[in-house]
């Protein structure tokens, strides 16, 4: 159990690590280069993407000693999926309310953290195939 609460402390930080990442290059592009938020968003995961796979891999799933290259390979499988979801419920959401664009992705955000938790621990960064 112990070890699970660690791991759910790390998962927090590299995700709020990775999530400002993300959120700060859309608002950035957005506000900086005239971006649409969708097309910034993009960017935003890609970049996020990066300090996700290296802050996960070091720190939050360490102890499962899974192969790099299919460890990235499978986490940027699950990153994509929850990039989808991300992308799909962004789109929507930004012409159904009347949220800002910042807000929206940082509920967004939030909302895919749990989906990428567990499909790293059971999938991605399993030592096992």
């Amino acid at each position: 159990m112990r070890k699970l609460v660690k791991q759910l402390a790390w998962f927090i930080t590299v995700g709020c690590a990775a999530a400002a990442t993300h959120w700060i290059v859309v608002v950035a592009a957005v506000s900086a280069l005239g971006m649409a938020p969708l097309i910034a968003n993009v960017a935003g995961w890609l970049v996020a993407f990066g300090v996700s796979f290296a802050g996960h891999y070091q720190l939050t799933f360490r102890h499962h000693h899974a192969p790099l290259a299919r460890a990235a390979r499978r986490f940027f499988a699950v990153s994509a999926l929850g990039f989808g979801v991300n992308e799909l419920a962004y789109a929507w959401l930004l012409n159904a309310t009347a949220l800002p664009y910042d807000v929206l992705l940082a509920l967004i955000l939030i909302a895919i953290a749990g989906m990428t938790f567990i499909l790293g621990r059971l999938w991605a960064f399993r030592r096992k195939s």
